[in-house]
């Protein structure tokens, strides 16, 4: 199962190398990572997704905080929350098939970044499972290039306090999970 996790972190150099070397060292795969700047200059938000179950998500949080740099983590996987992913698309399009990927770009409410003769750059932004159903009707045409940022998280209506004494006073339940190396 894929767990989100929202990590709070200190803007400093280095820490995402902590972090994805703790991913490394646990063996976890991260399936998708997104870093950037929060509302305070001296902290940076990660949104990081992995594949894996409930033990092991416990144990990657409590990992987490043992990092120096780690201010807050909070695994939203199951709670209300907006995930969002944004692709650019390239399509090869020709005079013909212009007006239909452009039909397309409507219905999926994408907009069009760039146009040449050849082809048709778009931005979309939405659920993954929006974002693979356009892929898919635009690979008749040619999809030339595609990237995308990965997921990026929110929980929906709660403030979520970033200090280190409101990480002191967070408690964990005893599951029977061991969190040794």
């Amino acid at each position: 199962m894929l767990h989100v996790f929202v990590v709070h972190v200190e803007n400093k150099p280095g820490v995402l190398t902590r972090v994805a070397s703790l991913f490394r060292r646990r063996a976890f795969n991260i399936d998708s990572l997104t870093v950037g700047r929060t509302e305070k200059a001296d902290v940076s938000r990660m949104t990081i997704v992995v594949d894996t179950d409930k033990d092991g998500a416990r144990r990657l949080e409590a990992h987490l905080y043992k990092l120096v740099n780690v201010l807050l983590v909070e695994d939203i996987t199951g709670t209300p929350s907006i995930n969002r992913d944004l692709a650019m698309i390239k399509v090869s399009c020709t005079q013909d098939t212009r007006p239909q990927i452009l039909a397309l770009v409507e219905v999926f409410r994408a907009r069009v970044v760039d146009l040449a003769m050849d082809s048709i750059i778009m931005e979309i932004t939405g659920n993954e499972e929006k974002i693979d159903r356009l892929v898919e009707v635009l690979q008749p045409y040619g999809v030339m290039e595609m990237v995308r940022t990965g997921i990026v998280a929110m929980r929906r209506g709660v403030t979520t306090p970033i200090n280190k004494e409101a990480n002191a006073t967070q408690v964990y339940e005893d599951t029977g999970v061991s969190y040794s190396v």
